[in-house]
């Protein structure tokens, strides 16, 4: 049974929340809190598995009762956010300050909208549940990671133990020539790409292209946070705009991210086709593009999310003679994407977050 502790205000959302997760005969909520002072005081004393927080609160407000949550009990946060810009701001800030991931929801938080987000939430709560589960039982000297050695040329990798991170092996990217870096990620995604994209020169030799599964409210937000922390530019990828070298840019919630050439130039076009996928934007759209566009030249992240969204357009890079790099378990929030890749022998090397930055680091000179 998962145990969920719900602290909300609203009388109206911690019920919400217990139809919800209760409709499952594996969830169990056992027990709520009015504001964050109450929630803390109810964490050390119940101990759930998982919590979902609300932000805005009397007394004692979200982001301040999880800084005490991570520094006197740590345990799995579900941040439940509005669908506004000020609310996207205060959520990537929760996120960085340890939250797992978000619940969206809109002012009126209608039947409507429950109904909606319902589903991902339950499946939100059981992976994250089966990922502590996991983590709680392995041993930090019993952890292994696997050794990677891709085929074709352009690289090895080594993974070595994870109490071992300052000696792990990297991919080295040295004698490999790519013209883009794109990015497919999910679930647990926002701080893993800010400290990757963060630790990128100024005068990183590519344009970089990012679908993160992100509300079209969240995605502006997340590219002025990401480019206030870091050297490169950061923006909101624009319909029609030229890509360029050195500049970062974040697929726009609700829609698709497709690159297309126009004469000598790369041209960035959003569009809602096709219509019929799970996530806008798309890593498999992402990823097929790139891999028409920029054929072998081109290196893919896969990193922490659930399901299989990437795994469709990485078999056309992986065909082309591009680079594929994977997140490894250990580092993921949600082991989903970055396994389906790994399971389909699709990834060069299968690395943690500081092994991805330090591979990046092997071009970044060209």
């Amino acid at each position: 049974m998962i145990r969920i502790l719900t602290i909300d205000d609203s009388a109206f959302m911690r019920k919400a929340l217990q139809l919800m997760l209760e409709s499952d005969p594996e969830i169990k909520v056992i027990g709520s809190a009015r504001d964050g002072e109450e929630g803390v005081r109810k964490v050390k004393e119940l101990r759930p598995d998982i919590i979902t927080l609300d932000i805005e609160m009397p007394r004692m407000g979200g982001l301040e009762a999880l800084d005490l949550i991570m520094k006197e009990a740590p345990t799995p946060v579900l941040v439940v956010s509005s669908l506004t810009t000020e609310g996207a701001k205060v959520t990537l800030e929760a996120l960085d300050r340890g939250a797992v991931d978000f619940i969206p929801k809109t002012q009126s938080f209608v039947a409507i909208d429950i109904t909606n987000i319902k589903g991902d939430l339950i499946e939100k709560i059981k992976t994250i549940a089966r990922k502590e589960r996991r983590r709680r039982f392995m041993r930090p000297e019993t952890v292994k990671r696997p050794s990677i050695k891709p085929s074709g040329t352009g690289g090895t990798a080594t993974e070595q133990p994870a109490a071992k991170s300052q000696d792990e092996k990297i991919y080295d990217l040295s004698m490999f020539s790519p013209r883009a870096l794109s990015i497919g990620v999910s679930t647990g995604g926002p701080p893993v790409v800010q400290k990757i994209i963060s630790s990128l020169p100024e005068n990183f030799p590519m344009p970089i292209f990012i679908a993160q599964h992100m509300p079209g409210s969240f995605t502006k937000s997340f590219a002025q946070r990401l480019n206030e922390l870091s050297k490169v530019s950061v923006k909101e990828a624009e319909d029609g705009e030229e890509a360029k070298r050195g500049v970062v840019y974040v697929g726009r919630g609700g829609d698709h991210l497709i690159l297309q050439r126009r004469g000598i130039r790369q041209i960035i076009r959003l569009s809602k086709e096709p219509a019929n996928l799970l996530y806008h934007p798309s890593a498999d759209v992402l990823f097929k593009s790139v891999a028409e566009l920029y054929g072998g030249q081109n290196l893919s992240l896969i990193l922490t999310g659930m399901g299989r969204d990437g795994v469709i357009g990485l078999r056309e890079i992986y065909k082309r003679g591009g680079k594929i790099l994977a997140q490894n378990e250990e580092t993921c929030i949600v082991y989903g994407m970055p396994k389906a890749a790994v399971d389909e022998k699709l990834a060069h090397a299968v690395l943690s977050v500081d092994g991805l930055i330090r591979s990046l680091a092997t071009i970044s000179g060209k």
